[in-house]
Parts: C-alpha cells; sequence; structure tokens
C-alpha cells in the first residue's frame, strides 16, 4: 500500500510539471518535406497525429524568397517525377495546377572541360560526336559489357567501382561533377551500393552498365518508374516552398512550431504508449504516443537515440553534412554573357575552379527574374572545399563573379545578391552507409512504434522523400490500428 501511494504520489508530481497532456496516435518530430509528407499521409489515414518542429517554420531546406521582383530558391530549385506516386501526391494535396514542367532546352547541360562548356551528351549519336571525351574514352566504354563484376562482399566507392568500368576519363568529366551537384560531395568517399544504388544493381543484375541500361528500361516501364535521365523536372508557379506551405495549410491544426522534444521514455512493460516531454516557449507539454516517428537530420535523430541505442547515435553522429553556400544572382537586364541555352553548368575537380556549379534558374522555369531580367545560382562548397562557404558575403560574391566572368564571358555584377548558407548541407552516404541502416531496421523491429524517416535513408531528393513516405507511412498505420489510443485526455 505504501509503495503504490508513493507511485502515485509520483505520478501527480510529473503530471503537475506540465501545461498539458495529450495522447496522440502519431508524433511526428522535423517539419522537413520527410516530416511533413509522413503527417500527411497519416493524417490522411484518420489518425490523431502532431508533428513537432523547433523553428518558426516547416519546410527545411524548401526555402523560397521573392527578392526585387525575383524568384530565389535558397535550397532546392526543383525534383524530378520519376515515379507516378509523386504527381499523384501534388494532386492529392491540391498542387495540380500550380506545377511547372522545366523548358525543354533545359535537358541540356554543360560541363566546363579545359576552361570550355562542353554539351553532356543525351543519345549515343551525341556521345560518338562530342568534344566532352577522347576518342580513347569512348572506345573504353565500348568494352564495358565485357568487364567483370566485383564480388559482392567488396564495397567500392564511385570512384573505384567508375574508374573499374568507365575508366578515369568518364570519372573525371561525367560522374564527378554529377555527384558533386547533387550531393556536393566527393565520388572517392561515397559508396557506390548506398549513393549509386541504381547503377550498383545493374552491375549486379546484369553484370554491365551498357547491357543493364538496355533491359533496365523494360523493367522501370513495368514497374511505370521513368530513369532520371528521362524523368520530368517540375517546380511551381512561386518556387518550391510551395510544396511545404501546401502540407503546412492541409496540417495546420496538428503542428507545432517553435517546439523542442526534451525527454523520450520507452514503452514500460505494461504499456504501449511512448511517453515524451516537449517545450515550447512558456510551457511544457506531456504527451503519450503510440508511435513516434524521427523525420530530422541524422545528427540530430542521434542526440535523440542516445539514451535508446547508443551504438546506432555514434553511427548516425558520423553521417557527414558538408556545408554549401547558395549565390543567388539576380540580373535586371540583358548584359553580356554567354547565352542560357540549357538547365546550367558543373564544374569537374580537375578544372581546379572555386564553384561547385551554376543553374540558369530563368532558363529553366517562367517567372524567375523580372521580364527581361535574368538569374542564375551558384554553388560553393561541400566536400570539395568546405573552407570557402565561410567566406563573408562580399568575397563570396566576388569569388563567383569572377569564375562566371571567366566560365561565362558575364561582364557585369548582379542588381540582386543573395547568399544562403548551408551549414549541414546533404548527407553524404559514406562507406559503411549501409552499416547504419541495417542498424536502423534492427532498432525499429525491437522498438516496436519506434520508425525514423530523413533524407539520409534510401535518397535524398525531394521526390525520393515523397515516395519513401508511402511506405513507411503504411507501416506506421498498420501499427497504429492495432490498437487506437484513448481520446485527447485534457
Amino acid at each position: 500500500m505504501l509503495l503504490a501511494g508513493r507511485r502515485a504520489l509520483s505520478q501527480f508530481l510529473l503530471y503537475q510539471m506540465f501545461d498539458s497532456h495529450y495522447k496522440k496516435d502519431a508524433v511526428i518530430i522535423g517539419g522537413g518535406i520527410s516530416g511533413l509528407a509522413i503527417a500527411y499521409r497519416l493524417q490522411r489515414a484518420g489518425l490523431n497525429i502532431l508533428l513537432v518542429e523547433k523553428s518558426a517554420r516547416v519546410g527545411g531546406a524548401l526555402l523560397t524568397e521573392e527578392i526585387d521582383g525575383f524568384l530565389v530558391d535558397c535550397g532546392p530549385n526543383s525534383t524530378l517525377e520519376t515515379s507516378p506516386e509523386i504527381g499523384h501526391f501534388m494532386d492529392e494535396i491540391g498542387l495540380q495546377g500550380r506545377r511547372i514542367y522545366a523548358n525543354p532546352s533545359a535537358k541540356k547541360r554543360f560541363i566546363l572541360k579545359n576552361g570550355n562548356l562542353l554539351a553532356l551528351p543525351m543519345n549515343p549519336f551525341q556521345f560518338l560526336a562530342c568534344r566532352l571525351f577522347s576518342i580513347q574514352a569512348k572506345l573504353r566504354l565500348l568494352a564495358e559489357p565485357f568487364i567483370s563484376a566485383a564480388p559482392e562482399e567488396l564495397e567500392e566507392t564511385i570512384a573505384q567501382f567508375v574508374r573499374r568500368r568507365l575508366g578515369k576519363e568518364f570519372l573525371d568529366y561525367a560522374i564527378n561533377p554529377f555527384v558533386a551537384g547533387i550531393y556536393a560531395g566527393d565520388p572517392a568517399r561515397l559508396s557506390v551500393r548506398s549513393a549509386a544504388a541504381k547503377i550498383y544493381a545493374l552491375e549486379k543484375n546484369y553484370g554491365s552498365l551498357v547491357k543493364g541500361a538496355i533491359k533496365g528500361a523494360k523493367q522501370r516501364q513495368k514497374m511505370s518508374e521513368t530513369s532520371k535521365t528521362k524523368a520530368r523536372l517540375f517546380s511551381f508557379q512561386n518556387g518550391m516552398t510551395e510544396l511545404a506551405n501546401a502540407l503546412a495549410e492541409i496540417l495546420a491544426n496538428s503542428i507545432q512550431k517553435r517546439s523542442i522534444l526534451d525527454r523520450v521514455e520507452l514503452p514500460g512493460a505494461s504499456g504501449d504508449f511512448y511517453t515524451l516531454s516537449i517545450s515550447q516557449k512558456t510551457k511544457r507539454i506531456k504527451i503519450e504516443a503510440k508511435s513516434l516517428i524521427f523525420a530530422t537530420p541524422a545528427h540530430v535523430t542521434a542526440g535523440y537515440l542516445k539514451s535508446i541505442d547508443k551504438s546506432l547515435s555514434a553511427k548516425l553522429q558520423k553521417i557527414t553534412y558538408p556545408p554549401v553556400a547558395v549565390v543567388f544572382s539576380g540580373f535586371k537586364k540583358q548584359v553580356p554573357c554567354r547565352p542560357l541555352d540549357g538547365f546550367g553548368f558543373l564544374v569537374p575537380r580537375v578544372e581546379n575552379r572555386r564553384i561547385l556549379g551554376t543553374i540558369w534558374n530563368s532558363a529553366i522555369f517562367p517567372n524567375r527574374a523580372p521580364e527581361g531580367g535574368f538569374c542564375l545560382t551558384t554553388f560553393i562548397g561541400g566536400m570539395r572545399q568546405p573552407d570557402l562557404p565561410q567566406l563573408d558575403d562580399r568575397e563570396l560574391g566576388e569569388l563567383v563573379f569572377d569564375e562566371l566572368k571567366d566560365v561565362m564571358q558575364l561582364q557585369e555584377k548582379p542588381d540582386v545578391l543573395r547568399i544562403k548558407r548551408w551549414e549541414k548541407a546533404i548527407p553524404q552516404y559514406e562507406l559503411g552507409h549501409q552499416n547504419s541502416i541495417n542498424e536502423i531496421e534492427k532498432l525499429e523491429t525491437e522498438h516496436p512504434g519506434l520508425f525514423i524517416s530523413g533524407n539520409f535513408r534510401n535518397g535524398i531528393s525531394v521526390g525520393d522523400c515523397i515516395v519513401q513516405s508511402k511506405s513507411l507511412s503504411s507501416k506506421i498505420v498498420d501499427y497504429c490500428t492495432k490498437c487506437v489510443p484513448e481520446s485527447e485526455v485534457a
């Protein structure tokens, strides 16, 4: 009796520490695109949810600003429609009339070689005629189908894989710049199995990239998937932030901003709920959740998991996120420079430049610049030169102008300069990354109701996160419907 009385008193005092107490089917931590997409699907399935975001806005890297007539995407500027699921999702959330596809000319992409911008070939005939690759490199590609696959137990970097199958020149002038453009990464560090899983699968399943590209096209057609080289690129009339805003509006009453998860208690022997302590500026909230979903960057998730699984926490903490500076240059009128006749250009490491590449925004989508003007976005830093984003705005502006003057023959400085620094930009799927994913799956098995999402798992793009949210949400719904919690407790 005495022991029971002490427990009751302890529970009473614990409840007095909180201003409110709720029960939820699911609590999602993190309001980036992964968290928003999962929250939307769970709410649509009828679950009682709450999304917790520490900042004053949701959307994470989806950030668009309007500056003096220019539309500035400070994070992703577009995504690829590689799966019908992406289009269905946009239609569901009311963006069917807001989506805009890239100008057909944007399929043309340039690579800097010996100071000149050369078009990347888009078909076999262009490849044979292009000046980007030497005759030796083209002949080397013909030998690719006859190269043996690596042992399955061997984990290679992208650089090792490409050098072995395609040769050094293809690595330097095709793969290296695209890895920098997609991951802001270094192919000598990224795992081909994790960071380029579809390319790795071509060798594994077909024994050759060339054979796999031909035979794999039929398989993708059966699965209603589109290769990244053929998928349509799209954004929205007011930039990528429209996606975040649409989801935020639908989820308005289920989002708690400026809130921090302080503590997580695992379900007890007789309880099915995760007990969460959430702090806001003026109050604390206690929530009992049937399921808990972390949709935060790896290093943030690592902090939450420290008391649950130290080994996994340590692994997630080590996932690298290099810094990237996004430099937007807006011109209110046409100034002398090379024609903007494509998507933009990427810079291979061997060119020894101080930028990773530049997107020609106004040539890709309409309404990105005032009438008669144009705009560009240049990326700096990443794994290649992580110290450069630390330069001040004046230095970064001068750096970009000097590079574009040389590469694009740009003759005048921009009317609008907007610089956004991402201290931790894009997760790097380096060697051993799959081991961390395996441990995540093990954790989810050992702790029913606990789920981990984010762009450090199964793809970094906006489209990847949307596709992933469907399968993960299905698992969460299946789990939660086994035991629906009581209605909200005041």
